[in-house]
């Protein structure tokens, strides 16, 4: 780029052979940097400095003036890149959609017409052992007439790469027993554009860009209709599985078989340790140690139900609004409940952060193994929580959730019940800590009734014998109160 001040490959270059360095950019609320004592370069946006008639404008409005400087003075003119990768359509193997073409030595390369596609595999294949196009070997199959001339051909023996097909299938999907076309326009507009399409990292600019392609061709053949130009409203890209150092694959030979972690752990647990780990979008750092601590937390979720499966099984179903309780050990787990509830709801549905759902259920899960239910309120309290618990569970155990659902007394599957609903009023804190300040200085923190007014936060803090102790010999010249915080 040849701006050693702001790109830190040319910084590097430039001090490696002493060329000077000369800053065009300077921080908007800073100085211009001093190109012979910088340490590294300085890549963010800024200011214009060093550059004549564009000093002073911001980094847009340069980068904007200086192009069409280049262009009045029949310089240069301004390009748009897109970072597409060729795309290596041919495959020379068996599974992926045949090019539809001949060879003929008369007339060349030729397409099949439109009433002999689609050209079909045949079915009864053979794989080499030495691998290779197996297609290559079937002359039954290459041999054919050519379209013009009707002199004798050979097929192309290639097969399309299976992007070609992963780049409309969304659309097949909303009428797959449509015969005479790919997909029918009225099914397609009923049911498309995709909602949420999730995917792999590594397809973000490769099958995800074709399938934009695909959908902007197909709508301008008619095929959909003209105003579906993208096919997916929200994309989620998933991070790579890391182990060891190098991505997981069967190339490195360091993949994980997903079979003995079924056989010894279960499907629930390898599930849970997956979504948990990382987020989504980020890359997942395989642990054996990771996979025991998921095992580990579901055999708490299971004993939590084992040691209270009486007391929870013969509570009523029903729920116990926060204001009819009035024990503090049950109004914090129906707060602790309902907070819960509501950060897994917002964690699943809107910010999809799995792994902090997971958390968030592991949390839960101690504060019910630490509650003593008192007497068959309580346990009622403690049935709701655990329901509760189950439900968030579900979408990343699923099978343990079933099965703790039914051994508490339920008859409906879990899977199919309706998400639980958020008691707003158990969300409320019965106290809040206050901090008190004198004279600018914290002095103590101290907990007091949640909802209190300034008049009221004011009346409780100075009637301490505390803060009476603590003003002795003092004048009160102001008094500040902020409820639910602080008092100075």
């Amino acid at each position: 780029m040849g701006v050693p001040a702001h790109d830190q490959r040319d910084f590097d270059f430039a001090r490696k052979y002493n060329i000077p360095i000369i800053a065009v950019v300077k921080p908007s609320d800073g100085p211009v940097p001093d190109g012979d004592t910088m340490p590294e370069s300085v890549e963010a946006d800024g200011v214009a400095c060093n550059s004549g008639q564009f000093d002073g404008l911001t980094t847009p409005e340069a980068i904007k003036n200086i192009t069409e400087w280049f262009e009045k003075q029949e310089l240069g003119k301004r390009e748009v890149q897109y970072r597409l990768r060729d795309w290596l359509i041919s495959r020379q193997r068996y599974w992926g959609t045949p090019i539809p073409m001949v060879y003929c030595d008369k007339c060349g390369i030729v397409p099949v017409p439109e009433d002999q596609l689609p050209v079909e595999l045949p079915l009864d294949i053979e794989m080499p052992e030495n691998g290779g196009n197996p297609l290559a070997l079937r002359e039954d199959w290459i041999n054919t007439r050519c379209p013009v001339c009707g002199g004798p051909a050979r097929r192309e023996t290639d097969t399309m790469d299976t992007f070609f097909c992963s780049s409309w299938y969304f659309s097949r999907y909303t009428s797959p027993w449509c015969k005479d076309r790919p997909f029918d326009k009225d099914d397609a507009s009923y049911w498309m554009t995709v909602d949420q399409y999730i995917g792999g990292i590594e397809h973000a600019c490769l099958h995800l860009i074709y399938a934009r392609f695909f959908t902007k061709v197909c709508a301008d053949l008619g095929l959909l209709p003209k105003d579906y130009r993208e096919p997916f409203k929200r994309l989620l890209t998933q991070g790579m599985v890391i182990k060891d150092g190098a991505k997981m694959s069967k190339s490195l030979g360091n993949v994980v078989d997903p079979d003995e972690i079924m056989k010894k752990y279960g499907a629930d647990t390898a599930r849970l340790f997956i979504l948990f780990a990382a987020p989504p979008e980020k890359d997942l750092d395989w642990s054996e140690r990771g996979v025991e601590g998921a095992n580990r937390f579901l055999g708490r979720v299971w004993r939590l139900f084992e040691t209270g499966i009486d007391g929870i099984k013969s509570a009523p179903k029903t729920h116990i609004p926060m204001k009819e309780i009035t024990d503090h050990s049950e109004r914090q787990i129906k707060r602790i409940t309902h907070l819960t509830l509501d950060k897994v709801t917002r964690d699943i549905r809107d910010e999809r952060q799995f792994n902090t759902a997971v958390a968030r259920l592991m949390e839960l899960t101690n504060a019910l193994i630490s509650f003593q239910p008192k007497d068959a309120k309580g346990w009622q309290v403690m049935r709701e929580a655990a329901e509760t618990l189950l439900c968030c569970l579900s979408p990343f155990a699923p099978h343990i959730a079933e099965e703790l659902w039914h051994m508490i007394g339920n008859d409906t599957f879990i899977s199919v019940e309706k998400w639980p609903e958020v008691e707003r009023e158990a969300l409320e804190e019965d106290e809040v800590t206050v901090v008190l300040q004198i004279n600018g200085k914290v002095r103590e923190q101290f907990d007091v009734k949640s909802g209190l007014s300034k008049e009221e936060l004011e009346s409780e803090v100075m009637s301490r014998a505390e803060t009476q102790k603590r003003l002795e010999g003092k004048t009160i010249i102001k008094i500040i109160a902020v409820p639910g915080k602080l008092i100075t």
